[in-house]
């Protein structure tokens, strides 16, 4: 029920603020022909279960809009449209479709001893395209994105990125062009590490 719930609340999201050419076809492949709904975020960290994967696209769009509040105030929707907000809070991690499958593993029961059968994620990368940049190329493929759009979401893991461990700096550069992206990462860095952080304490 709670996950149904969930799954309305990005759909009724989307269609409020999505309205560009090609948003309902991408909603369409998210809904009939993808694992959105079902994928979890990840494969042992945050809402690393099923619905994960939605609830936390929620998440993200919720904390980037309270940042963009809380940095410009009312003025933010004449900086940055709630469409922009919602496109880049709610799509950032369509990376992560159809990237996760359910497999299992032999784990010893602490109190009999006896060896479970116990189901986890495990990757099973399908477009190996990387990540931020796998969500743009999946996205555009519906619908056009602008510059800044795009750099945020392509962007959005920050200094997480594998591109910026290998010693890129062009993370930097984006940052300092495109604030949204900066916006975007701390958005799902409080998401990830606040919001989602009871996962793991119950």
């Amino acid at each position: 029920m709670e996950r149904e719930r969930k799954d309305n609340e990005f759909i009724t999201t989307y269609r409020t603020f999505i309205k560009r050419e090609g948003a309902d076809k991408l909603l369409d492949y998210l809904i009939e022909k993808s694992d959105f709904f079902t994928a979890p975020a990840s494969s042992k960290f945050h809402c690393d279960y099923e619905g994960g994967l939605c609830e936390h696209s929620l998440n993200v769009f919720r904390r980037l809009t309270a940042l963009l509040q809380a940095e410009y105030g009312d003025k933010w929707k004449e900086i940055y449209s709630p469409e922009t907000v919602a496109i880049v809070g709610l799509l950032h991690d369509l990376c992560k479709i159809n990237y996760y499958e359910v497999d299992y593993r032999n784990v010893k029961n602490k109190d009999t001893g006896v060896w479970d059968k116990v189901p986890y994620y495990r990757v099973e990368d399908k477009l190996p395209y990387g990540h931020g940049e796998k969500s743009v190329y999946i996205i555009s493929g519906f619908m056009r994105l602008t510059r800044e759009e795009a750099m945020a979401i392509n962007w959005h893991m920050g200094g997480f990125d594998d591109r910026v461990r290998g010693g890129s700096y062009t993370v930097g550069v984006a940052f300092q062009e495109y604030p949204l992206a900066v916006m975007t990462h701390t958005a799902d860095f409080l998401a990830t590490y606040l919001d989602e952080k009871k996962d793991k304490e119950e």
